[in-house]
């Protein structure tokens, strides 16, 4: 297991408020690592590559479609992107090289994911990832 694997799990679904997590090189978009049984599609790369390239008020209003679900977006800037559909959400945390992107579903907290999220997040920019 790789050590981004492991700051996944440790520090993400650790929390037991995520449920899925990943990490998409930026440059290549393409999928670098991800939680068990959580597989992110190339277009759904696309779709969080996207959302950052355009600007982030249009992503606001047009919200995500994310494995194969759409989301309602509720914060989109230049790092964060935060959505949601009934009870589950998608928290993308952009860094230097990375997306950071962790699911929430049901019964879990949404600001338990994006607090863990965003640090781990913090973790990697200061790592200069």
């Amino acid at each position: 297991m790789s050590h981004l694997q492991n700051l996944l799990l440790d520090t993400l679904l650790g929390t037991k408020h995520v449920d899925g997590a990943a990490l998409i090189k930026l440059q290549e978009q393409s999928l670098c690592v991800a939680s068990p049984g959580f597989s992110v599609m190339p277009s759904d790369v696309q779709t969080l590559v996207n959302g950052f390239a355009k600007n982030p008020l249009r992503t606001r209003r047009e919200g995500l479609y994310f494995k194969e679900k759409d989301y309602k977006c509720v914060r989109a800037d230049d790092y964060s992107l935060y959505a949601k559909s009934e009870n589950t959400g998608v928290v993308v945390v952009k860094t230097q090289l990375y997306l950071l992107v962790a699911t929430y579903t049901e019964g879990m907290y949404p600001s338990v994911c994006v607090e863990a999220t965003e640090k781990l997040g913090e973790y990697l920019r200061r790592k200069g990832n």
